[in-house]
């Protein structure tokens, strides 16, 4: 499944393609607040892992691992709500979590750097330490139906079309640069149900 396939005037992989196309049905169903995006988001997770083996960014092959748990347990989360509710509704950070959101974040990126630098072969420590912990941010937000997950997301996809550009996954690249448009679209659809 990794051998190279031509596609669009660039090169890809079967591998890559189809985590492409489950990565897109999992963020048009999380716009829709539909939870069986949880289950394409473990799908196209798992085999993103081996994607990012392949190309040597452990920073998000770790990170598909991490959003595979993550998911499940958005999906608990989404299905049962919290205290009593049947749902899970969407609202805001308030600042104190604002802040206690960003310094978590540079806390993760300095220790993924680290980790990154010591102890792979990666040649983008810093870009991959960066929007690893980024993503992670905009995971766990996306869990909570934080409506600032939109936010960091446009953020991240936006600096993920550069790097996967410079690593060769054209693809890839290309689904980054749609994670864009769709953030855009769930950070206004979310707006119109944002109870805080």
């Amino acid at each position: 499944m990794n051998d190279s396939i031509p596609l669009l005037g660039f090169t890809t992989s079967l591998l890559e393609l189809l985590s492409f196309l489950l990565s897109v049905i999992t963020v048009a169903l999380t716009i829709r607040q539909i939870h069986w995006g949880w289950l394409f988001s473990i799908l196209s997770s798992a085999l993103y892992a081996a994607v990012f083996f392949n190309a040597k960014l452990y920073g998000d092959m770790g990170l598909q691992v991490v959003f595979i748990l993550v998911s499940l347990w958005g999906w608990w989360v989404w299905l049962r709500g919290e205290g009593g509710q049947d749902a899970l509704p969407v609202t805001r950070l308030s600042s104190s979590q604002k802040v206690l959101a960003v310094c978590s974040w540079l806390v993760m990126c300095a220790l993924l750097v680290w980790f990154l630098k010591t102890y792979t072969d990666t040649d983008v420590p810093y870009a991959d330490g960066f929007l690893t912990a980024a993503s992670l941010l905009g995971q766990f937000l996306l869990s909570r139906k934080k409506i600032e997950n939109w936010m960091v997301w446009i953020m991240v996809d936006v600096l993920y079309v550069g790097l996967y550009v410079v690593k060769n996954l054209q693809l890839t690249a290309l689904l980054y640069a749609v994670f864009v448009v769709l953030a855009v679209m769930g950070l206004r659809s979310w707006g119109k149900t944002c109870q805080q």
